[in-house]
């Protein structure tokens, strides 16, 4: 019974995706559940799943295809897994077979090729019958002859002899350059960052905030908090915190501007910036006010496992009404960060560098951070910018702010 394998149906905000991998190729046995291939769209990458167990009967589109929601992309063979194809039945019949040498016939050795190793072994000129099949029943793959056509090449080189030298001098002097198209998701980072810069009246201004309080605070808490709540505590629940404090002191920072419209939002929706192999994502951590630094420290480790696994969802990074990002873990000592539309504001932490400071007259080594605060000054003036930003250094620097709300 064969079944047709459908891209999923996008959110309303995404219009189209792209095939990004085949996990499964026509002909291979699937597990039902077992992924077969991933769509990726312009903010997340979705994931399809053999509806039962079989094999891939046919794929209609390809890797790098474009593809509409819900689109037919494939087709599915139900219950084929287990069954032995007539072909396969005819090399049966032949005892002989199993110990004859390379000599069988093409019938023979096509009776155990799956379609994709097929089409692969015709446009390279291979012979079938001079690969050894790893997949179920000997039946050659696609990577069987892609390894075979790899070691072709490799094996060659040395038969090449001496007159092979000035050409492998000659690449070697070469620079070599490598066309990579742009991602779906990457290309869509990169419309809405430069988005934000042409559309947005973006400024940044900075301060600097003495982290020896809360890095004091988390030594003598650490292990008592580990122990209650399971999960470390780090530094992003203390700004997060200390963000929506601030955020409802300022409610100009916690806005968004919709065409003419400027829209105040009640509530504080935190977005934490996450670096991952396919790009920069910013899930959404949802009533911060609501939360405990425990829950915030959860979810943010939650999102982050999610965003490098590629298991984030629309619904993960939809809304937010302000963002926070760190470049501080990758060793950024200072930074401009850009807005996430349609957000006015963007708080950036850094590197904690120690450095001498002056305290009532007197040098002190501190662990000093700086902060900075891309805003809109369409939607922002700079002295609530710079009020916003020594209020969330306030907090830092005195942990207790945040909890007497002063």
């Amino acid at each position: 019974m064969s079944t047709e394998i459908k891209a999923p149906v996008f959110p309303e905000s995404v219009a189209e995706g792209t095939v990004a991998t085949w996990h499964k190729q026509p002909g291979e046995a699937c597990s039902r559940d077992e992924l077969i291939v991933d769509i990726e769209t312009d903010k997340v990458v979705l994931e399809v799943v053999a509806p039962a167990d079989g094999v891939i009967e046919e794929i209609l589109k390809g890797e790098g295809d474009t593809c509409e929601s819900g689109e037919v992309i494939g087709k599915f063979k139900e219950g084929a897994a287990g069954e032995t194809k007539p072909a396969e039945a005819k090399t049966e019949e032949k005892p002989a077979a199993e110990s004859a040498p390379a000599t069988a016939d093409a019938s023979s050795a096509d009776a155990i090729l799956s379609p994709a190793a097929r089409k692969l072994a015709e446009e390279n000129n291979v012979d079938p019958n001079s690969i050894k099949g790893s997949g179920k029943d000997g039946r050659v793959t696609k990577e069987d002859v892609q390894a075979h056509i790899e070691g072709s090449k490799s094996a060659s080189k040395p038969a090449a002899g001496a007159a092979a030298m000035p050409e492998v001098n000659v690449a070697a002097g070469e620079r070599a350059e490598k066309r990579v198209p742009m991602t779906r998701l990457r290309a869509s980072i990169a419309k809405r960052l430069v988005d934000a810069q042409q559309n947005a009246a973006m400024l940044t201004t900075f301060n600097e905030v003495n982290m020896k309080p809360v890095m004091e605070l988390r030594k003598q808490y650490k292990e008592s908090f580990e122990k209650r709540h399971g999960v470390k505590l780090g530094f992003m629940s203390f700004f997060a915190k200390a963000a929506t404090e601030a955020l409802k002191r300022f409610p100009a920072v916690n806005a968004s501007i919709d065409g003419n419209d400027m829209v105040y939002h009640g509530y504080q929706d935190i977005g934490v910036a996450v670096s991952t192999d396919r790009g920069l994502v910013v899930p959404v951590v949802r009533d911060v006010d609501a939360l405990g630094l425990a829950d915030i420290e959860k979810k943010i480790i939650e999102y982050g496992t999610k965003a490098r696994d590629g298991k984030l969802g629309i619904e993960d990074m939809t809304g937010g009404t302000f963002t926070i990002t760190n470049g501080g873990i990758f060793g950024s000592l200072i930074s401009t960060p850009i807005l996430n539309p349609p957000q006015t504001a963007i708080l950036g932490m850094h590197k904690i560098q120690e450095r001498p400071m002056a305290v009532n007259g007197q040098v002190e080594i501190l662990p000093m951070m700086y902060l900075a605060l891309s805003y809109d000054h369409r939607m922002i003036d700079g002295k609530e910018a710079v009020q916003f930003l020594v209020a969330i250094k306030d907090m830092l620097e005195d942990p207790a702010r945040i909890l007497l709300d002063v």
